[in-house]
């Protein structure tokens, strides 16, 4: 066997366990969804091919685009609301501009590390028709029928949920930019303040160049797991009521697991990649923009 033979075996036997693996686990099951989601199948028996009618039964039901309503306003809530206010009290912590930085950070970071069960239990006992908000509200209007009905309206019953997504998991993207803060040297911000900036100067152009990359990959992580919003938001409403606060993978749990509907579900999963796929493309574009004007 000559030396490239070796060298040819030596990268099969080095990297095809790897690619088996990542195979077996990603490529395997991602063909088999988008097959899966021209086929009808309830599970048992021989599925038959159904074309493009599961995405038409999707794209004609009323719940769909709700759910996908639901699911943009996670995502606008993800990209515009916990990433700014994550990066902003981040670069409060890492300046310093407060006291008690330690403790802050920690009690921002805590609700990450609670499970998202007992997370949506509890503010369902908070924003629920006899929780703690309705407790409040009629001891301040001194009404004893008040009931705070939020949750029982059409386009405002996620409201409340987003709040909760929003005070959940803005404590994780504060640590990721903490951590990459610490990456800049301190004398790069030294010189700038020595210069005569202002620490809004510093922000935008010192801290935030160097942060544009971070800023992507968070949003990348915002935008994918907004869409694939789950354990929370059953655990607190579990989509009710009357699907006012049902989500595209609530809609995809009930039709696959309840109603096994198999094939609607594979579908309903292409849907979520492909609508992932697009925003994430859109947010690179954006972002590339700002990577050429800071080059620039």
């Amino acid at each position: 066997m000559n030396k490239r033979s070796q060298k040819a075996w030596s990268y099969v036997v080095l990297t095809g366990p790897g690619l088996l693996i990542y195979a077996s686990v990603i490529i395997f099951p991602v063909v088999f969804s988008i097959v899966l989601g021209f086929m009808s199948w309830d599970g048992l028996g021989t599925a038959t091919w159904a074309g493009l009618a599961n995405y038409l039964k999707a794209f004609k039901d009323p719940v769909f685009w709700h759910g996908m309503r639901n699911n943009l306003l996670i995502v606008a809530i993800s990209v515009f609301g916990q990433i700014p206010l994550g990066f902003i009290l981040a670069y409060i912590i890492y300046r310093r501009l407060v006291r008690g930085t330690n403790f802050f950070s920690t009690m921002i970071f805590l609700p990450i590390v609670i499970n998202p069960v007992v997370l949506g239990v509890l503010w369902d006992y908070v924003f629920g028709p006899p929780g703690v908000v309705t407790a409040l509200m009629r001891m301040i209007y001194h009404d004893p029928r008040y009931v705070f009905a939020a949750m029982e309206d059409p386009s405002g019953a996620i409201f409340p949920i987003l709040f909760v997504i929003l005070w959940v998991y803005t404590g994780l993207y504060m640590v990721i930019y903490i951590a990459n803060l610490q990456k800049i040297s301190p004398s790069v911000i030294e010189a700038a303040l020595i210069d005569g900036a202002s620490e809004w100067q510093v922000l935008g152009k010192v801290i935030f160049p160097a942060m544009v990359g971070v800023l992507f990959t968070t949003g990348v992580f915002a935008i994918s797991g907004s869409l694939a919003s789950f354990n929370l938001i059953y655990a607190m409403t579990g989509g009710g009521p009357a699907h006012y606060t049902e989500v595209i993978a609530i809609y995809q749990y009930i039709n696959t697991f309840v109603y096994y509907h198999y094939g609607f579900g594979a579908a309903l999963s292409v849907v979520i990649v492909v609508l992932s796929v697009g925003l994430i493309s859109v947010l690179n574009a954006v972002l590339g923009r700002f990577e050429r004007r800071y080059e620039g």
